[in-house]
């Protein structure tokens, strides 16, 4: 990517029928490397509180995290891709002042170029309060994890027509609150392919099928990072964990053998330095005794 990635990229490539890549990242050297790769949008997901921090879900993450995590990523993205970072919990639902000062802190700190928060057509006025102020936001419906407990688990969402009409009423009232761009979580794909057709902004999709303008994968996912259940919706890219694994193994049975550290990775003195250095030993030996 040679020019910066921003909301009118993301029309653009809606119009054109570009599909946009969006994935998630908590770094400095991982958003760098997906920056360079041509990510277009590098996400600082409050996901991090399960694939970083060992949570079981993402309610426990606070704000300080997010920005901490947010103000690496942004350093890192140096080709061009657009950042944007989940607000967490409660920072933005209870009133939109709330959410702004929230917002606030995100943007000054974290560094990033828009937000992200979960909720339908009940967050609208807070969508347009953040738009209003210049703060893009990008939407989210569907399965939306910060209310998991609510679900009662991580269950794909509209699954019956009743269900499904209330996300396109969702998604609608997100856009006409100002959002650039709204992810569907969980969602059958004819749903996203309904809610995209209808709709002027972008949706990236995640678990929702390939007729969304773009999808969005969790970078522990995509790199084999995470063991245990993968979600359907998620496709391994490469096999990491086994490979630090079995790189981690060796250099434990290296330094065990005493082929860790070997020549190429010892520094030894000069001639010269020895010498006066072994002296010195043997003044102070002497000294001691």
């Amino acid at each position: 990517m040679a020019k910066n990635v921003t909301v009118r990229t993301l029309a653009k490539m809606k119009q054109a029928g570009e599909k946009i890549a969006m994935m998630t990242a908590y770094d400095y050297p991982t958003a760098r490397l997906l920056s360079e790769a041509g990510v277009h949008i590098l996400l600082i997901g409050d996901s991090l509180g399960m694939v970083v921090q060992g949570q079981t879900t993402t309610v426990p993450v606070t704000l300080d995290q997010m920005i901490y995590h947010a103000s690496m990523v942004s350093r890192g993205a140096t080709n061009g891709a657009m950042v944007v970072a989940d607000l967490p919990f409660l920072t933005y639902q209870v009133t939109p002042e709330d959410a702004m000062r929230s917002a606030a802190r995100m943007m000054q700190e974290g560094g990033v170029h828009g937000l992200k928060l979960e909720g339908g057509k009940e967050l609208a006025p807070t969508v347009s309060r953040l738009v209003q102020a210049g703060i893009p936001v990008m939407g989210h419906i569907g399965l939306t994890p910060q209310s998991v407990h609510a679900f009662g688990g991580f269950a794909v969402q509209g699954k019956t027509a009743d269900a499904a009409m209330r996300m396109i009423e969702d998604a609608k009232a997100i856009e006409e609150a100002g959002a650039f761009a709204i992810v569907l979580e969980a969602v059958p794909a004819e749903v996203a392919a309904a809610v995209t057709e209808q709709l002027a902004i972008p949706t990236i999709g995640i678990g929702a099928g390939p007729q969304c303008d773009g999808q969005v994968l969790v970078f522990h996912d995509f790199i084999g990072y995470t063991s245990g259940y993968i979600p359907k919706h998620n496709k391994r890219y490469a096999s990491i964990a086994e490979t630090i694994v079995t790189a981690a193994r060796q250099y434990v049975d290296e330094v065990k053998s005493g082929a860790f550290p070997g020549e190429e990775q010892t520094v030894h003195l000069q001639a010269s330095e020895q010498e006066a250095f072994q002296d010195l030993l043997q003044r102070k030996g002497e000294r001691r005794g």
